[in-house]
């Protein structure tokens, strides 16, 4: 069973990029702030990302991967790490939820939980 780190915090904002998608070819870019906070005692370092990314068509697609936009942030008690990266999706409404990978400096490897969040094009959703 995998443990869950619930004193690391993940704040998440999200992005129509109209200016990037073309919805005649199906094709919707996301943009998307994430906030990771340390609320912890001790400090962690970041590993891996897990998503899976869900269309408004029920499609599903999974992504994983080392660190995040090419880092593998350390985070102190009390730092936090703001990042932006984008998703690109076939429907004009989805959603997103994943966790990281993290290991603290006492060697303990967890998952942080990342709550599914809603993207979607703007006045799309009532």
């Amino acid at each position: 069973m995998t443990e869950f780190n619930t004193n690391i915090l993940v704040d998440v904002e999200t992005t129509y990029l109209d200016q990037e998608s073309d919805p005649e070819k199906a094709r919707y870019l996301f943009a998307y702030t994430i906030t990771i906070k340390n609320q912890s005692q001790e400090a962690a370092r970041l590993l891996s990302r897990y998503w899976k990314i869900t269309g408004g068509d029920g499609h599903e697609q999974e992504v994983e991967g080392d660190g995040v936009v090419g880092l593998h942030p350390y985070l102190a008690p009390e730092q936090e790490f703001t990042y932006t990266s984008a998703a690109m999706l076939d429907t004009p409404v989805g959603m997103m939820q994943g966790h990281y990978k993290m290991v603290g400096d006492n060697g303990n490897k967890f998952d942080v939980d990342i709550p599914a969040f809603t993207l979607a094009v703007p006045r799309t959703l009532h």
